[in-house]
């Protein structure tokens, strides 16, 4: 009898972490998103959030890779700034492929003194060693009316 509860107590333990591992990839991708535009200042979420092949093209149309975004955190001092805009996703689009996803979103910036500015921001995520990673990054900035 020992044996039948242990064997159905590491059958549930196995189906609870199975079922952590492989939910839902449009919410687990949408959460992301989401983490990263609320951390968008720390280092350690953006070491997380791109994958070192990285091909980032910005609305400015430079093109760099993730050496480049990290190197910005080194170069910067560490002083707070209340200018610092806040940032959301609208809109999210989420096309699925194995283990390749597109998300396409409106990124909303809005600083402190009400300047808001709207991007078309797409990536494209491949899923390596079970963690979400952007290989490819396009932004491009919506001219105001």
């Amino acid at each position: 009898m020992k044996s039948l509860i242990a064997t159905v107590l590491v059958f549930l333990i196995s189906l609870n972490y199975c079922l952590g591992q492989n939910g839902d990839p449009k919410k687990e991708l949408t959460d992301m998103v989401n983490e990263f535009l609320n951390k968008v200042d720390s280092e350690e979420m953006h070491d997380r959030f791109w994958a070192e092949d990285l091909t980032y093209t910005s609305s400015a149309g430079k093109r760099f890779g993730k050496d480049t975004i990290m190197s910005g955190f080194k170069s910067n001092d560490d002083s707070e700034t209340d200018n610092t805009p806040s940032y959301s996703a609208e809109d999210i689009e989420i096309k699925l492929f194995d283990n390749i996803a597109v998300v396409a979103f409106k990124l909303v910036s809005l600083t402190a003194e009400g300047t808001l500015t709207e991007y078309l921001n797409s990536g494209t995520f491949a899923k390596r060693k079970g963690q979400w990673k952007v290989v490819n990054w396009q932004a491009t900035k919506i001219p105001s009316e």
